[in-house]
Order: C-alpha cells, then sequence, then structure tokens
C-alpha cells in the first residue's frame, strides 16, 4: 500500500456531484485509491473552496456533510496551510508565471513539495503542469 496521495478539490467535487463532468471517472477510480494510498492529504484551502463549489451548486446538506467527512475520517488529513507553505506557493507562482494557478494550487504543490507526495487525486491539469502524476492519469 503507497503511503499517501493529494486530494484536490476538483476531485472531492467530482465524488460529490453527480452532474459533474469529471463524475464517472472520479467515482470508478475511488475505490482504487482507496486500496492503494494509507492517507488521504488535503489542505484547508482545498477544503474551503471544495464547501464553496458544493454549497453554491449542491446546497447546505451536501457541503456540511463533505466537511463532516473529512473532520471524522481517520484517513483523511487536512493540513493547514502555514506561513512556510505560503511563501513557497509565492515563488511557486513567480515560477509559473505563464499559468493560471490559484494560491491554493500553489500551496497545494509546495505541501505535496515537502512531503514528497508524486501523485493527486485530480481532475485539474495544474497538477501535470506543475510536475505530479494525476489519477486517474487519462484525466484530460
Amino acid at each position: 500500500m503507497a503511503n499517501e496521495i493529494f486530494v484536490d478539490a476538483s476531485a472531492w467535487i467530482a465524488l460529490a456531484d453527480k452532474d459533474d463532468n469529471h463524475h464517472k471517472a472520479a467515482a470508478e477510480v475511488y475505490p482504487a485509491i482507496l486500496k492503494k494510498y494509507r492517507r488521504l492529504v488535503t489542505t484547508n484551502l482545498v477544503v474551503a473552496e471544495t464547501h464553496a463549489a458544493l454549497r453554491g451548486d449542491l446546497g447546505y446538506q451536501v457541503a456540511m456533510t463533505f466537511l463532516e467527512g473529512v473532520r471524522t475520517s481517520p484517513r483523511i488529513e487536512r493540513v493547514v496551510s502555514t506561513q512556510v507553505l505560503e511563501q513557497e506557493a509565492e515563488q511557486i507562482l513567480r515560477r509559473y508565471d505563464d499559468q493560471d494557478f490559484s494560491i491554493a494550487d500553489a500551496v497545494s504543490f509546495a505541501l505535496m513539495k515537502a512531503r514528497g507526495i508524486k501523485d493527486a487525486f485530480a481532475f485539474d491539469k495544474h497538477f501535470a503542469t506543475a510536475g505530479f502524476q494525476r489519477v486517474p492519469a487519462s484525466t484530460r
């Protein structure tokens, strides 16, 4: 069993929203992710981004169920952004000035780099641009 995979808002949203373009792919790969990886790592910024999207698209209860699931799961680690991560994120944003990375993206990349996480459950192309392996790999 591999150690850790980073989970992006694009994956959390795809899992929750049956109308999301990536829902089918997310639902199909998620059981394999749970078998392969011991820990699912995300950040407070990703959680906030996901909550806002779910609240806006699917309503209060779905958004709150997501928050509770992240809080109570023994397999999900929510890392709170720190000044060090945010400084590294700003360096990433400067290095990739031709990309439209968000600060949440850049903090995710900084955390992944710091922890040696190479795989991201993500449908956001920015993870591949930053040099990480997206799961599922066939994501456009």
